[in-house]
């Protein structure tokens, strides 16, 4: 009887220190979390950081022509069989709306990417020619001149394993890269999502600002037509 309630206490006194270390630990990721573009807040004038319902960072600021520029980070668990991405999603903000289309492409399509502007473009485009499949696609405004000189950037885009997602749109470009994947034994084990990183590397962010920039000087001779916009 006694060796039973020893026992008995012991796995409560074990169970709740489990569930202590758990809390612990998780509210330690979270506030590791938040930190996430801390470094990178420095790359733009007027930075604010706000957070996600997940406390995922959201960095909005300018870049040195005054255009506004939106950090963001994606964790996707969509695809069973993959461990965790972490995508740092850059958008790019036009000064006015530019009279040219919009064309996106998406590497190693899977269609669980919900957070792709590619899949809601009604026009499929034919691939650029790289080494991993493309998904590409536009709105139908397109010249035959604007897709060629557009798949021409895509193919040095994609060479880089890492980009996801490069649209160009009238209100402004995006660009969407691998920042992480999660942990094999979080996720095997314990099916946890956890990053192994406690920053986004500064440089990672300035090198997805540049290629929003590259994309937005494309069709340099377009003219602006409309309104100043502000991307969501």
């Amino acid at each position: 009887m006694l060796t039973t309630l020893a026992f008995s206490a012991f796995v409560a006194v074990s169970c709740g220190w489990i569930g202590t270390r758990a809390v612990r630990e998780h509210r330690g990721a979270l506030a590791e979390r938040r930190r996430l573009l801390d470094d990178a807040a420095r790359l733009l004038e007027n930075s604010q950081i706000s957070f996600g319902p997940d406390q995922f960072p959201v960095l909005v600021g300018r870049i040195g022509d005054g255009r506004r520029a939106k950090i963001e980070l994606i964790a996707d668990t969509m695809v069973t069989r993959r461990l965790p991405q972490l995508w740092l999603r850059v958008t790019l903000s036009e000064s006015g709306e530019r009279n040219r289309p919009t064309i996106g492409a998406l590497a190693r399509p899977t269609g669980a990417e919900y957070y792709s502007l590619v899949h809601d473009m009604p026009e499929w485009l034919s691939p650029a020619q790289t080494d991993a499949s493309l998904l590409m696609r536009g709105d139908g405004r397109a010249t035959a001149w604007q897709v060629e000189r557009v798949s021409a950037l895509f193919r040095s885009l994609f060479a880089d394993p890492k980009v996801k997602e490069a649209v160009i749109t009238p209100r402004g470009t995006r660009i969407i890269r691998q920042a992480a994947q999660g942990e094999p034994g979080a996720h095997k084990v314990l099916r946890q999502v956890r990053f192994p990183l406690t920053a986004i590397p500064a440089d990672l962010v300035a090198l997805a600002i540049d290629e929003a920039e590259t994309l937005s000087a494309l069709l340099v001779e377009d003219d602006i037509v409309a309104p100043v916009y502000q991307a969501a």
